[in-house]
């Protein structure tokens, strides 16, 4: 009788072990959940930054240091930030910024520039070059 009891001890506290490891303590209300933010912050306004031709240095400059640098692609550089606010959805950001000769020529990603800075760049840029030929 008594190894009986004993056996049927350890059974239902196993099983209450492994009942209790699904419930999962954090659904509790009242529990504090941190949110998470991980890597580089991106924001419209550095995207809007970005140029081509820009150096290196610049992009650093505007954009922070990069969170991956490939060491088999010294000129790709990506750009990634993930947020899980506590207890809600895991979002993620990135941009991958591409260099030939330590010059930018294209980014690419979940941003892209915005179309009026678009526009006046341009704009800046033709009204420079007939200045240059007067």
């Amino acid at each position: 009788m008594k190894t009986l009891m004993r056996s049927a001890i350890i059974v239902l506290s196993s099983l209450l072990l492994v009942t209790c490891n699904n419930v999962g303590f954090m659904d509790f209300p009242g529990v504090y959940k941190i949110s998470i933010a991980q890597g580089n912050i991106i924001t419209q306004d550095m995207v809007d930054q970005l140029r081509p031709g820009m150096t290196k240095r610049q992009v650093v400059f505007v954009m922070g240091t990069p969170l991956v640098r490939d060491p088999y692609h010294q000129d790709r550089w990506d750009y990634v930030y993930s947020f899980q606010p506590g207890g809600g959805v895991r979002g993620q950001e990135r941009v991958s910024v591409i260099f030939v000769d330590d010059q930018l020529i294209s980014f690419s990603g979940d941003f892209s520039p915005t179309e009026d800075e678009t526009e006046e760049t341009e704009e800046t840029e033709e009204t420079e070059e007939t200045e240059e030929n007067n």
